[in-house]
């Protein structure tokens, strides 16, 4: 699930870290660099020792104490287990619930649990933690790892995070934040299927270098995020729902809704007013198809309509190094959202025009026009420029798809990460601007000389797609101004440091096509 990694491309110091320590006494052998490919899954209540990827163990296993028998502790001693640690498992009835471990994982009393292991997981509920209050000499000096995540109402209720609160019962315990955003099904099956990385925080240096090399042999990346403080944060990750999609989505579907009852009122509404004719069949996929390019279309439009604005906002100011509005950066933050949401709509619509010719209704029309054209005894029907129009529409619908394809493709991180700065922005930014004008052809080509015919303004209202080829012929403009050598060499300047009633005089390289090309601050 590449989306959800919490690392950026380019961390900032100090924050998001992957974290590479040297072997430790935690740290069991070789299996904690072989360990980390996960080549079979651990889905097995038993051991799985025959696994080519895992070293043979140590003679001393590191021993891992775990209190609570949930799903979450199951599919994190099945792990611990695979990853060549000794599991003893703390529960309230041991007999009943040590058929659901592996084998291999010792499942006794809570009080004889934490006698042993240094570093000890609380898989349990909040409301639980001061059931273990009776542990605290046996508990005293070693490692606590919270695992758990709270409910958003008792995220909102809480001013403590479950970490904090864990850390205030047991004062003299190292609290360790960690596993929360790992689901039960990562654990088992290994990370392939799941998110690598691991948040981890804690007060206590010590306990969370022993952690995170847990973490690492257990064949997950750790991410450093700072001291207890940061449980809270940690634990907020969970809650999001796509918190980067929210404003795009709801675009999309404005704009769906938008357009959608535009169609309706010209294609359905009018026909059904002016003659009497029930076209409401259309509505399903006629109407749908009609709607989803003009999304689409609008939709990539916004995607490169906020660096339009922001050079002209640089042209303006004549500096770099004043922030653009919230609005802008917001703007500019969403575009990846907006953009995969654009190529999803032109899949849509790819699709269903597809489907057109599957319809009942298309049938009947094809039958209807060949008893019309027998009746009027015409043997032949050809229209030159339709067939050409037509040719040309779908060649450059395809193109645009293709385009749109391959900016979402490299808008992945597994792929972004493979590419320098230079090759991305050149898909993004160029292949993308391309895009935009075989989508602007695409449309002109549909239209063709529909917007100059009376007929096609129903209830006065222009052909749909007249509306969408204002905002991309107005990006198309300014990009073809932006090249201009007066605009190109100034705007060069500015992205290069330059000010505007500066006191330091700036001169381009000779070449300024290089310069150009490598300047992209």
């Amino acid at each position: 699930m590449e989306s959800g990694q919490l690392v950026s491309r380019a961390p900032a110091p100090g924050y998001g870290k992957s974290l590479d320590m040297e072997d430790s006494p935690l740290h069991p052998q070789s299996a904690t660099r072989t360990s980390g490919k996960m080549d079979k899954p651990l889905i097995s209540h038993h051991l799985v020792d025959s696994d080519g990827s895992l070293a043979e163990a140590p003679s001393e296993v590191p021993k891992v104490g775990i209190l609570g028998s949930g799903d979450f502790a199951r599919s994190l001693a099945t792990r611990l287990v695979g990853s060549g640690f000794s599991v003893v498992v703390g529960s309230r009835n041991p007999k009943r619930m040590a058929g659901l471990f592996p084998s291999a994982a010792r499942v006794t009393l809570q009080e004889e649990a934490v006698g042993s292991p240094e570093v000890i997981f609380v898989a349990m509920f909040r409301q639980h933690y001061s059931t273990l209050c009776g542990l605290s000499d046996q508990l005293a000096g070693k490692i606590l790892v919270d695992v758990s995540n709270p409910t958003e109402r008792e995220h909102l209720q809480h001013h403590q995070s479950n970490a904090e609160y864990l850390a205030s019962l047991f004062p003299t315990c190292a609290v360790v934040k960690a596993f929360n955003v790992i689901s039960a099904w990562t654990l088992q099956s290994g990370p392939r299927d799941g998110n690598r990385q691991v948040p981890i925080c804690s007060d206590q240096p010590e306990a969370k270098r022993t952690v995170l090399e847990m973490v690492r042999a257990m064949g997950f990346t750790p991410v450093d995020m700072g001291s207890l403080a940061s449980a809270r944060e940690v634990e907020a990750m969970p809650l999001r729902l796509f918190p980067g999609w929210k404003v795009p989505a709801l675009l999309a579907l404005g704009l769906f809704i938008f357009f959608y009852a535009y169609n309706f009122v010209r294609d359905v509404l009018e026909p059904y007013v002016q003659e009497g004719k029930n076209k409401f069949y259309k509505l399903p996929v006629f109407v749908v198809n009609t709607t989803l390019p003009c999304v689409a279309y609008v939709l990539l439009s916004l995607v490169y309509l906020p660096g339009v604005l922001a050079a002209a906002l640089q042209l303006r100011r004549g500096t770099k190094y004043q922030r653009f509005p919230d609005w802008l950066d917001h703007w500019l933050q969403h575009r990846k959202q907006i953009g995969l949401l654009s190529f999803f709509c032109a899949a849509l619509h790819a699709l269903y025009s597809l489907c057109l010719p599957l319809r009942r209704s298309h049938r009947y029309d094809l039958v209807n026009l060949a008893v019309k054209q027998v009746l009027t005894n015409k043997s032949h029907l050809w229209n030159e420029e339709e067939v050409w129009r037509m040719e040309i529409y779908l060649s450059l619908g395809v193109l645009a798809l293709g385009m749109l394809s391959l900016l979402a493709v490299t808008s992945l991180p597994s792929i972004a990460n493979s590419l320098n700065w230079r090759e991305f922005s050149f898909v993004q930014s160029t292949l993308g601007f391309v895009a935009l004008v075989l989508s602007t052809l695409h449309t002109l080509t549909y239209g063709w000389t529909r917007a100059f015919e009376e007929s096609r303004y129903k209830f006065f209202l222009p052909p749909t797609f007249t509306l969408t080829l204002l905002v991309p012929c107005v990006i198309i403009l300014a990009k073809g101004l932006f090249l201009l050598p007066c605009i190109s060499r100034r705007l060069t300047k500015i992205r290069r440091g330059w000010e505007k009633d500066g006191f330091v005089r700036f001169t381009l390289p000779v070449d300024h096509a290089l310069a150009q090309k490598t300047s992209h601050v």
